[in-house]
């Protein structure tokens, strides 16, 4: 790090113009990246549910619809008047974009027609069924939307086309207003906590090239891989968030360096290898956090995975060749500041608070977290539906009316007999199962909707919407029927696609927490050389998790304050826990990193390990409060959308980042170092520790004092 902060500060301008002229060209890159990216990739390719679908499609075409339009009848009229204007605009969609005709109540015959009216008959339905993969099918989808609206006549949409694609753009409309207000906040925040706009505005600035970067980089990998939407918004949050974070670290290591004496050439230098060593492990640890997402079979979580390890990156990458050479252009108008400020006389008198009774403080504060995680216990998983969207908005209410007014409305569940042997199922054996799936609860009605080869496939109309607890429970005991002789029965439909993706992340999530806390471990031992503070900084890790999942639990899956969050109620979407885990246990060792760095630090230089720990919490406290405020303002403005998965997100981020940078950071993990003493430092092979050094201690004493 020393090396590279001469070659930086030799010639800081054209280490610039390299570093944003790529930037600037991945950026460039980067502006074709929402054509490329995905839309689907929420299910596991492997699951039998996915294979049940993709052996229906290719046999008999896809039996989920894309989209349903809901047309209620304009007084004094019938559906007979409304039907020829209808069908008329009907045909004006494209039919490349279809995979079959659209089925409608004016062009069906019975009984299929009496599915597609309302009891009431002043309302009826188009059900349309979209070519292609995901992808190709939620672009088409706003061709197909202008198609199916109606002039004059009360037009409702559906179906997953229409609400993904509502979700999808309605989460990037929110994450631009989010940006738009966060990052004027943070800059005055910025602002304020340095004293002046030039020392505020480099990890700003830093942030925003970190963002534009990883647009490219993220368009770059959709050339190799499925890449999924989510990818960009992670992307966003992250980019600017830990180039935020890293910076402020950086500036307030160097001010310090400043405020000691030091030359801006010596200030940079001994910054970045101290400061800059710890960004480039934070980074690294975080990178490992993410990669963790890599064994879902789901694109959209690996693609959480990718957009953050390209967003961290780059804010480290840029944090260690932008920021050095602009303090070597600027440092001299950053200015020098006192360290002895009134906040580290708080924290010096807090942590002096810690250090009197650290068994007391672990107590109460661990037993005060684990109280918090409880409600983790009855935690039930799902996935993103119409409920993410806010009550009353018109395609939830679609959907809504759809499931009361309309038995044929939800997918349901497509259930394929086949023979063991290669012999298609008898006549009998077709009987029974009908009989048996009949017979579940919450199932409606059973049909035979076609035979091929050795199989035969059974549609399963279902009393209650998709995705419901009862749906689920009918998919579960139709799999666990015994099947007729010489058969297996094999389930699908949307509902045992959420079943089987939920099932495949609770099954993977012990690997990816394996992967992250091993990964954690082997990285903080090699920084640190202590084995015992490498273990403690990822069950703190952990312990934040459970606190924060808890809390959530309680809110959004047990349904406290919900009503005044503005939120729908029910089981937690897994894959935005996918991406809590990972984000929370990166951010904590994050932290962890920042505080047990100066901590190693002082312990170095020869602190005992009060001393260290003193050191270490006063110098960090007020750096990581800040980082924490800082990435509040940035995450917490997703809870002013009203999607339910965008402020779980936000509602999630904050209560993280306040239980870790509080609780767990400055209470928890220096009472528990105390009460480890000389362990703390213990490492294989590395020989006695040092012992306390007078001069070290006796400073930090007196600097807290004046």
């Amino acid at each position: 790090m020393t090396t590279w902060a001469r070659f930086v500060t030799a010639r800081p301008r054209s280490v610039l113009t390299a570093v944003i002229g790529v930037v600037l060209l991945l950026g460039l890159l980067g502006m074709g990246t929402a054509d490329e990216i995905s839309a689907g990739g929420f299910s596991d390719p492997h699951s039998e549910s996915m294979m049940v679908d993709q052996l229906v499609r290719a046999h008999f075409g896809p039996q989920n619809p894309d989209v349903v339009a809901l047309y209620t009848v304009p007084d004094e009229q019938t559906l007979d008047d409304i039907g020829p204007r209808v069908q008329q605009a009907l045909e004006r969609i494209d039919p490349k974009l279809l995979a079959r005709p659209i089925q409608t109540y004016w062009n069906s015959v019975p009984p299929r027609k009496g599915f597609l009216r309302s009891s009431d008959n002043r309302q009826a339905l188009a059900v349309v069924f979209t070519a292609g993969d995901d992808t190709e099918r939620m672009h088409a989808y706003p061709d197909i939307e202008a198609g199916l609206r109606v002039p004059g006549i009360h037009t409702q949409l559906a179906g997953y086309s229409a609400i993904a694609s509502e979700i999808n753009s309605r989460s990037e409309h929110d994450l631009v207003i989010a940006e738009s207000i966060s990052l004027p906040l943070t800059l005055l925040i910025l602002v304020l906590l340095f004293g002046g706009t030039v020392a505020a505005s480099l990890p700003v600035g830093v942030g925003l090239l970190a963002v534009l970067g990883s647009m490219g980089a993220i368009r770059m990998l959709t050339e190799f891989t499925e890449v999924s939407t989510f990818a960009l918004n992670i992307a966003s949050l992250l980019g600017l968030g830990m180039a935020i974070d890293y910076g402020l670290f950086l500036v307030t290591r160097f001010r310090e360096e400043l405020a000691e004496g030091r030359e801006i050439a010596m200030a940079i230098e001994r910054t970045c290898a101290t400061a800059g060593r710890t960004v480039a492990f934070s980074a690294l640890l975080l990178i490992c956090a993410f990669a963790g997402t890599f064994v879902y079979p789901q694109a959209v979580l690996r693609s959480l995975g990718f957009g953050a390890i390209a967003a961290v990156g780059l804010a480290a990458v840029l944090s260690l060749t932008v920021l050095p050479a602009m303090l070597a252009l600027f440092g001299a108008r950053i200015g020098r500041t006192k360290t002895k400020e009134r906040t580290e006389r708080f924290w010096g008198r807090v942590v002096d608070g810690v250090l009197r009774r650290p068994a007391a403080v672990t107590v109460v504060v661990g037993a005060l977290l684990l109280a918090l995680a409880t409600p983790i216990f009855g935690v039930e998983l799902g996935d993103i539906d119409h409920r993410a969207l806010p009550a009353g908005n018109d395609m939830r209410t679609a959907v809504e009316e759809l499931t009361t007014q309309f038995p044929a409305a939800s997918s349901g569940i497509t259930a394929v007999l086949r023979g063991v042997d290669g012999t298609p199922p008898d006549v009998a054996a077709v009987e029974t199962a009908t009989r048996d799936i009949g017979s579940v609860a919450g199932v409606r009605q059973v049909l035979q909707v076609g035979r091929d080869g050795d199989f035969v496939v059974l549609h399963a109309f279902l009393t209650a919407p998709d995705r419901s607890a009862t749906a689920t429970a009918a998919v579960e005991t139709i799999r666990g029927l015994d099947p007729p002789a010489a058969t297996e029965i094999r389930v699908g439909g949307d509902t045992a696609v959420t079943v089987d993706s939920v099932d495949s992340i609770v099954a993977r999530m012990p690997w990816m927490v394996l992967v992250m806390a091993a990964v954690t471990v082997l990285l903080l031992v090699t920084a640190f050389r202590s084995i015992v503070l490498a273990l403690k900084a990822v069950a703190m890790a952990f312990l934040s998790l459970a606190a924060t999942f808890g809390i959530l639990t309680w809110i959004f899956d047990d349904g406290h304050l919900a009503r005044a969050l503005g939120v729908s109620t029910g089981p937690l979407a897994a894959g935005m826990v996918v991406l809590i885990v990972s984000v929370v246990f990166g951010l904590s060792t994050d932290y962890e990193v920042f505080l047990l760095s100066r901590m190693v630090e002082a312990h170095r230089a020869g602190a005992d390990t009060a001393g260290a720990v003193r050191i270490g919490t006063v110098r960090t406290a007020r750096v990581i409060t800040a980082a924490a405020t800082l990435l509040v303002l940035v995450t917490g403005a997703f809870t002013l959308s009203p999607l339910t998965p965008m402020r779980f997100l936000g509602v999630g981020m904050i209560i993280a980042l306040v239980v870790d940078a509080t609780l767990v950071r400055m209470l928890l993990v220096p009472a528990l170092v105390e009460l480890m003493g000389r362990a703390n430092w213990w490492m294989p092979g590395s020989g006695r520790p040092r012992r306390r050094s007078v001069t070290v201690v006796e400073k930090e004493r007196a600097s807290s004092a004046s």
